[in-house]
């Protein structure tokens, strides 16, 4: 189940907080909690970036283990999954009995795995998934999604919401990943198809200005057409009427199009053979949502 902010609240959450990696948004992060009062203790591989936080009023920590050993909440905002293991590794032990919320962006096996070894050492975990920018950090308008151990987001949740919007995605720590990484598909894919339109239009001199200012509202309009989309793909009728067809939603022509102005035509044609595969199947009267069953889980074993 998905918990928002308004739920279980700890009168006593604990405000010693550690903050690993002070990168951007680890940055944020930790400015964040020292806004909200909290005693915030730092620690970055690379010394020389905690200057600003200290002078705030953080601590900074000349290790990982004296960094650990100091809160007992410890946040890691690091590179990568395997930049997790290699600071937390050697100072586990130091871990042991106390909580982490990993906000590194992680796969949603990635972050099973985290949490499988932090239940193995003692260690109460929390995933974390920013969909936000750091400028974005200590607004409403900033969301991150925590699945995990649903003990820790509760007592957390007061210190937590001083970041961003929080949801609660479930005791499964892989699904505030999955959950991540699914909206930014949407988003880098809308991204690329941009940069296709302009390139297509670039081959005649419009500028990408020019062309950004009438996909702009276009693609925003279209947006609207999302909620029939998915009442469509959960009711899993895609015979219903009013749809466009997958026939008629055969995008050939701006594949030729693409290839005649000398654009590299693969964002539209990945979309073409998702449609393609339907139609070779029969269900070409059937509605354009029926490229989500070309796209599911299971739909490429044994392609």
């Amino acid at each position: 189940m998905i918990g928002v902010a308004e739920t279980n609240r700890n009168p006593n959450p604990p405000t010693d907080i550690t903050l690993l990696g002070l990168g951007a948004m680890g940055g944020a992060l930790a400015a964040a909690l020292l806004d909200a009062g909290h005693s915030v203790t730092v620690w970055n591989r690379t010394p020389g970036r905690d200057t600003d936080l200290v002078a705030r009023g953080a601590r900074t920590a000349g290790s990982a283990r004296e960094a650990v050993s100091a809160s007992p909440v410890v946040v890691a905002c690091l590179l990568k999954h395997d930049s997790v293991h290699e600071t937390l590794d050697p100072v586990v032990d130091a871990l042991r009995g106390r909580t982490l919320v990993n906000v590194t962006t992680t796969t949603p096996n990635e972050a099973r795995e985290l949490a499988s070894w932090a239940a193995d050492h003692g260690v109460d975990y929390l995933d974390g998934a920013i969909m936000a920018v750091p400028a974005m950090i200590s607004s409403r308008a900033g969301q991150i999604f925590y699945s995990g151990s649903r003990t820790a987001y509760d007592a957390l949740l007061p210190i937590i919401e001083t970041w961003a919007t929080s949801e609660f995605h479930g005791e499964d720590a892989g699904r505030a990943s999955l959950v991540d990484l699914a909206m930014l598909s949407g988003m880098y894919q809308m991204f690329a198809g941009f940069l296709h339109g302009a390139a297509m239009v670039g081959s005649v001199g419009m500028s990408a200005a020019d062309f950004a200012a009438r996909q702009a509202p276009f693609l925003a309009a279209m947006t609207g057409e999302l909620a029939g989309f998915a009442d469509v793909v959960d009711g899993g009728d895609y015979t219903v009427p009013n749809q466009q067809s997958l026939d008629f939603s055969d995008l050939s022509h701006i594949v030729r199009a693409s290839q005649d102005q000398g654009v590299d035509p693969a964002p539209i044609a990945a979309v073409q053979a998702l449609i393609d595969r339907q139609v070779a199947a029969g269900h070409g009267s059937e509605g354009f949502a029926r490229v989500y069953e070309s796209l599911r889980a299971g739909e490429l074993v044994g392609r």
